[in-house]
Order: C-alpha cells, then sequence, then structure tokens
C-alpha cells in the first residue's frame, strides 16, 4: 500500500507482498519511474521491518527496476532464498516461499557504475557471471564486501540504495 509520497510496503515471511498501481504484463521498465530521487521501500518480514532508501540519482536504471518490481508486485510472496557469510548478504527476489522460480517477463538489466560501493546496509543488483544478467533478484550487504564493488577490472554488483532501519533484521535473517 502506498503509505505517503512515495514510500511503499512490502510484507511477508521474510516473502514479500505489496499494493500499489501495477503496471500491465510487457509495459518496459523505465528509468524515471517517480519524480522522488530517493524513494522508500518498507520490507516486512516474519522478523521485523526493512526500511530500504532507493537512490535513483546515482542508480536509475537499478533503482528503477527494483521500483518497478515493487510496484508491480512482483516481490510478493518471494522470500530471502539466499543466505551467505561470504560474501555475508541476504538475497531474494525470485523464489516463492515454496522454494518455486518467479521468472521476471523484463529485459536482462544493463549494469552500471553507480559509484556506491557495497558496504554494510547497502542493497544491490544481483546476477549470474553475466555482468549484464540481472532481472529481479537483489541482495543487501550483511557486512562490507568489497570484493563486489565495481572497478577498473570488474563490473561488480550495482549498489542501488541503503538499509535506513532494521539492519538488526537483516542480522538476524
Amino acid at each position: 500500500e502506498v503509505i505517503r509520497g512515495k514510500k511503499w510496503v512490502l510484507s511477508a515471511m521474510a516473502a514479500f507482498s505489496m499494493v500499489a498501481c501495477a503496471p500491465s504484463e510487457g509495459d518496459e521498465v523505465v528509468e524515471e519511474v517517480v519524480p522522488d530521487s530517493t524513494p522508500t521501500v518498507i520490507i516486512e518480514t516474519t522478523m521485523g521491518q526493512i526500511v530500504v532508501e532507493v537512490d535513483l540519482v546515482a542508480a536509475p536504471r537499478s533503482g528503477a527496476n527494483f521500483i518497478w518490481h515493487v510496484s508491480a508486485g512482483f516481490y510478493n510472496g518471494l522470500q530471502f532464498h539466499r543466505v551467505m557469510t561470504r560474501p555475508a548478504i541476504i538475497q531474494s527476489g525470485r523464489l516463492t516461499a515454496n522454494y518455486e522460480p518467479r521468472e521476471a517477463q523484463v529485459p536482462f538489466l544493463e549494469n552500471e557504475d553507480t559509484g556506491l560501493d557495497n558496504v554494510r546496509g547497502s542493497i544491490a543488483v544481483a546476477r549470474a557471471a553475466d555482468p549484464h544478467s540481472a532481472k529481479s533478484e537483489w541482495f543487501i550487504n550483511v557486512q562490507d564486501n568489497p570484493l563486489l564493488n565495481h572497478n577498473e577490472d570488474e563490473w561488480g554488483y550495482a549498489v542501488f540504495g541503503r538499509v535506513v532501519a532494521g539492519m538488526d533484521v537483516v542480522d538476524q535473517i
């Protein structure tokens, strides 16, 4: 549900749900989703809330992709399906609570150098080995993960925002 301004709520068990204006299937992901340059998304989990601020200035493509999936309701019923210690991340954006994959019906996202680092609390695009293979998956860094940053030799993983409240929930997960 839209709370006030550009704030969305996602809820579930470490799965997500959200009500908002959903684009029609086949709509293109656009770079400028909302005029607000730092929309807020509230992720409701069984362990509490995680509040994420999305940076559409530094990460226009990655941030807009995430907001588009949120507003389309794509993340409803999904869970944190990957919890890793090296690198320390929690990842979501593809598997339901029954571990069934949900395929995003959007083109692959071109990776971008946002200038933001994979530090504790940042949220970034998850992808396969191909740097331009992201669609809907994302992760939150549980600790600083400098090896995931963009540099002159590696594309890295595009950071598009940060946790502004609920890092204790991230740590519990």
